[in-house]
């Protein structure tokens, strides 16, 4: 590298930063407070599912949203504690304690940094959009779901002014916008109910109502665990599992918010953050987290885009549980119920609906297995996998009918050429369309196999090649291959038994 490209290339890299972090001031700012507020009851609902204090699900929110502002790849994501991950721990909590999950969640850390080194981020391109359709639809569906004990009418709390603080935060939300953008609609929604509730004293569930809110800083420690080999064994499965959710909902997550903003982000780099915030939420006593979808349509949605939003975020929490816990406390939760439903609205994919007509069945087969998968179990990672599985089975069937095989005869000699792609799941079709040549009506002595617009792509394929040239000449048949590919005729001189037609061409290169 010259002095000149080192100079560009250092001069890009520090434009890049300032824009990340300084590019968009006042609206990261605002942004980041909204999410901060929305983080709350969702920090303190996650840490109940775990079964431990709220102060672990709202001091990890606090570390991983300030950390991974730093080490994350998707600039305006936000990350903190989620379900996803509380789900998991859940029996290790129970049978061992929280100290248990401190250490389980180190071990979340350094696997997803491993995971950054493997860049096992490029298997996000075996998910297919209609995959993330479904993941989105089916996360709107639980945000939405998520709310609805906030609206049940039996429930303590829970009234006539309940819904109309609903619907009028609803009204702010969507109205202020075509007024002014100078402040973030779901901000000033927060405000004004906050303010109208105090003031009339009215009868509804506030945010101290979901938990007790945490007094004073989180402080470093160290997981009071025993260094032992069982301790390993107790936590690595945990620990492999949390790594692996947070992983595939933070890429999704990024996928989203790339799409929303039309920009990019690094993928890689984001494993690696997750990874670095997941383990410094551990040392100051959180547990582990990813990134939040909600959340960052929330912060986006209010005009987040930098770096400063998340960090933002995470450092108006801690001063809010700091130094103003006893107001945030009595921030009506119909004003993040209304914030919620916002989000579950600006989240689904209301353009599958209508694409249901002119997208292929198979797509919208995948995308309604994935949504039915994540709202029947609740877990987002199961859903994306079996939307996954099922697009590769789709995708594996249209391949296997893109062959076929013609049959021709000149004289003596028949000539069978094949098209297509010769794989496990097309090899069936391709041995029987070179069924043995003495069942034929005019069978001919000598046989051509043209496979010049084929390609074998694995060893399922040469052993069906080898299974009709060996037929062929039990039969009393001549047989020739002709018209292999570089590519099939290695495969063909690596794994081929028959005949090594690969060498005979002199395509392969080994001997």
């Amino acid at each position: 590298m010259t002095p000149t490209t080192g100079a560009s290339a250092h001069a890009s890299t520090t434009a890049r930063w300032k824009s990340e972090w300084f590019g968009n001031v006042r609206a990261d700012v605002l942004a980041g407070i909204v999410v901060a507020l929305a983080l709350i009851p969702e920090a303190i609902g996650f840490s109940i599912i775990a079964g431990v204090d709220p102060r672990v699900g709202l001091y990890a929110s606090v570390a991983i949203a300030m950390v991974i502002a730093f080490t994350g790849g998707r600039p305006g994501m936000i990350s903190a504690a989620t379900a996803a991950v509380a789900v998991v721990v859940v029996p290790l909590v129970r049978d061992h304690g929280v100290e248990y999950l401190f250490a389980a969640t180190i071990l979340m850390g350094i696997f997803q940094g491993i995971a950054a080194l493997l860049k096992l981020n490029l298997l996000m391109q075996f998910v297919s959009r209609s995959v993330i359709t479904g993941f989105v639809n089916a996360l709107a569906i639980l945000i939405f779901m998520a709310q609805l004990p906030q609206l049940d009418p039996t429930n303590e709390g829970v009234n006539w002014i309940t819904y109309a603080m609903v619907a009028g935060g609803l009204a702010m939300i969507y109205l202020v916008p075509k007024l002014t953008t100078a402040i973030p609609s779901p901000l000033v929604a927060i405000i004004v109910l906050t303010c109208l509730s105090l003031w009339l004293g009215s009868p509804v569930n506030t945010v101290s109502d979901m938990g007790e809110l945490p007094q004073g800083l989180p402080f470093f420690m160290l997981p009071d665990v025993p260094l032992t080999w069982e301790t390993l064994a107790i936590i690595a499965p945990y620990s492999l599992t949390m790594a692996a959710v947070g992983l595939l909902e933070s890429l999704l997550t990024a996928q989203i918010v790339d799409d929303m903003t039309h920009t990019g982000s690094d993928k890689q780099r984001e494993c690696g953050g997750q990874g670095v915030a997941n383990i410094v939420a551990a040392l100051f006593g959180g547990m582990g987290g990813c990134a939040m979808i909600g959340q960052s349509v929330i912060n986006v949605t209010s005009g987040g885009r930098g770096r400063l939003s998340t960090f933002t975020a995470g450092l108006a929490l801690l001063i809010m549980l700091v130094l103003l816990g006893g107001i945030v406390g009595q921030v009506p939760m119909p004003a993040l119920v209304a914030i919620m439903i916002m989000v579950s609205i600006g989240t689904f994919s209301w353009n599958s609906i209508p694409n249901l007509r002119v997208h292929p069945w198979q797509s919208s087969m995948v995308m309604f297995v994935t949504v039915a998968v994540v709202v029947a179990t609740h877990n987002l990672a199961i859903g994306v996998l079996v939307g996954v599985l099922l697009s590769g089975i789709f995708f594996v069937q249209k391949v296997m009918h893109m062959f076929e095989v013609e049959r021709t005869k000149e004289g003596d000699t028949v000539t069978y050429t094949a098209h297509g792609e010769i794989f496990f799941g097309s090899v069936a079709r391709f041995e029987a369309a070179l069924g043995p040549e003495s069942l034929q009506p005019d069978p001919a002595d000598h046989v051509i196999i043209d496979v010049t617009r084929a390609h074998f792509w694995d060893i399922s394929a040469i052993g069906a090649l080898d299974k009709v040239v060996e037929r062929m000449r039990m039969h009393g048949r001549s047989v020739q291959v002709v018209g292999l590919n570089e590519a099939s005729a290695d495969l063909v001189d690596r794994h081929g038994v028959t005949d090594r037609t690969g060498v005979e061409i002199g395509l392969a290169p080994h001997p």
